[in-house]
Formats: C-alpha cells, structure tokens, sequence
C-alpha cells in the first residue's frame, strides 16, 4: 500500500485529466503531481508542480525530470472524428508510448494507468479505426515493465465540479445532456461514469493494485466506490 504518492499526470487541462487532477490534489496520501503538457493547466496548488514540453514524440530532454515517481495516469487524448488513422495513430499510439517507454526507464517500480474506452479493440483488427488504434495503445503499454499497467475503458463520463470539456462541440454536448444524466444512468448504469470516479479508482489502484488489468466502466465505477475519498 502506497503512501505519499508522487504522480505523473498526462493530459491535466482536459476533462478526465482535470478530474484526475482534483481527486490527486484533494487526496492526503498524493504528496506532489507533475502535470506535463504543452500549455499550463491553469490553476496553482502547493501539491501541483507543471513542466511544459513541446515534443511529446521524444521526452529525452526531460526524462530525468520524470525520475522518482510512483504512479502516471495518462489522461490525454482526442477525438477520431474527422480524423485520418495515421494522425489519429501519431497522436494516440506514438504520445503515449514515447512517454510510457521513458517512465518504465526511469521508474520500473511505477504503476500506469492509460485512459481508453469503452470498446477498444484488443486485436486491433476490427472495423472501427479509433479502437484498433486504442488497442494497439494497450497492448503496447501492457508489455512494458512497469510494476503494474492498467488500461481504463470509461464509457459515458459525466463532468462534476465545474469541470468542463476543451473542445468546443463536446462542451455544447454535455450542456445539452447534462438535465438527462439521471435518466441516463437509470437506463445504463453500466455505461455512465463520472469525472470524480474515474480519479478516485486511479488512486485505488495506484496504491493497492487490482487483479484485473482491462478495466471496463462497470470494473471503474466499483473500484471507485469501494475507494476511499479523496478528501
């Protein structure tokens, strides 16, 4: 069982990463976050400390500056809509393994935790490009030597806190959606997740592990409500 965690976090500025990011600084036993991005997350905390990098293709410049850590939760992503595979790929395979493989370096006793989603194709043969691209992403990291390596599959993630989405369209989505998410959850309870969640099983898992490595919405949603709170 961990305590004072020290954690990596990818993606911090968009909606599950703003998230994840809450339920780390509100929890007594994270010590320090280090939120890598492109652009500053935009909020200060005692706990938070950001380092900005503009390659995410090649983390050698900065690789000792990931060393000493115990746990990444690897929150950044995009949409596939609108999106040719080869740049979708370029964005969701080649980021997030080019960041994984200097972390294993730098820190082989790390737990990961890689958001992808519900329905990813662990073949990666199947017809929807977004999820043999996802799976290709799980199947690569579950090789790599960390401690432990575990693959989120969120389905529909309801923001909470004053959490919002940075893309444009999905924003106006969620306002629109937002009055049905109680129905919504009554109707598929096993596809409905929140923000809040979806950090507090992060947490569990980074600190006491589970059995399972592919966590489905339903597998989140237990181990969050199982997790003790944040704050």
């Amino acid at each position: 069982m961990l305590t004072d965690m020290k954690v990596i976090l990818f993606g911090a500025s968009g909606m599950v990463g703003q998230g994840v990011l809450r339920e780390c600084l509100l929890a007594e036993d994270v010590e320090q976050v280090l939120a890598i991005g492109r652009s500053p997350v935009g909020q200060q905390h005692s706990k938070l400390r950001e380092l900005i990098h503009s390659d995410f293709t090649n983390f050698a410049a900065i690789a000792g500056q990931m060393a000493g850590y115990d746990a990444c939760f690897f929150c950044l992503g995009v949409s596939s809509a609108g999106m040719k595979e080869s740049d979708y790929r370029h964005i969701t395979f080649v980021f997030t393994l080019a960041a994984a493989e200097v972390l294993a370096k730098q820190n082989p006793g790390m737990t990961f935790v890689y958001v992808s989603g519900t329905g990813t194709d662990s073949t990666e043969k199947g017809r929807s490009m977004w999820a043999r691209v996802k799976g290709e992403t799980e199947n690569a990291l579950l090789k790599l030597p960390f401690r432990a390596a575990y693959m989120f599959r969120p389905g529909v993630i309801q923001p909470l806190h004053g959490i919002k989405s940075k893309t444009r369209v999905y924003r106006a989505l969620y306002t629109v959606v937002a009055p049905l998410f109680p129905i919504i959850k009554l109707l598929f309870p096993k596809y409905v997740i929140t923000t809040e969640q979806v950090g507090r099983a992060m947490l569990a898992v980074a600190r006491g592990g589970t059995a399972q490595r592919l966590l489905e919405n339903r597998d989140i949603a237990e181990i969050a409500n199982r997790a003790r709170p944040s704050r």
